[in-house]
């Protein structure tokens, strides 16, 4: 995500995850790619239920009028919450302007509808990718670098297809 922007441009993410029962982690921002490499390397799999609600929530309240935050990025392959709670969710985002880019690994067609949805309530887009396409994963999570840091206007110049696939679904900036 880091070299998909242009030199310059600041990037900041944070990696959020959970894993069991209830657990929530949170990094701190940040801004290059071997700490969050690093953060990311100390995660380790605990199975339980979605906790995709506790997500939103901290990202809805993550950003600020002086920082915001300009999208989250999930990537998943299941869901077990209530979807018109996720759905509200998603709803409270495109108010703050807070997009979600839902990336779903597998061919669920409960969660893929689930998922699409919440992307376009929020502003967002959906992908669908498999085990075999860690590359296309790479270049939806540099489009949306790219929208990050600079917005459509970044999607549309880039002419790449991941680029072109998000373009094509966030919502025009006149309707938004």
């Amino acid at each position: 995500m880091f070299t998909a922007t242009q030199s310059g441009t600041n990037l900041a993410v944070q990696l959020c995850y959970y894993r069991g029962l209830h657990e929530f982690r949170a990094s701190p921002w940040l801004t290059n790619s071997e700490t969050l490499l690093a953060h990311m390397n100390k995660v380790s799999c605990s199975g339980g239920p979605t906790q995709i609600a506790r997500l939103l929530t901290h990202y809805r309240n993550a950003g600020s009028a002086t920082t915001p935050v300009r999208g989250l990025v999930f990537v998943g392959d299941a869901c077990e919450e209530a979807p018109s709670t996720l759905i509200d969710l998603a709803g409270q985002c495109r108010l703050l302007n807070q997009p979600l880019f839902m990336f779903q690994e597998g061919l669920d067609l409960s969660t893929a509808n689930l998922f699409k949805e919440m992307a376009a309530v929020s502003g967002g887009a959906y992908a669908p990718f498999d085990d075999s396409s860690a590359a296309y994963l790479g270049e939806l999570l540099g489009a949306v670098a790219r929208y990050a840091t600079g917005g459509r206007l970044a999607l549309s110049r880039s002419g790449r297809d991941s680029d072109k696939l998000l373009l094509a679904q966030l919502p025009d900036s006149k309707s938004s």
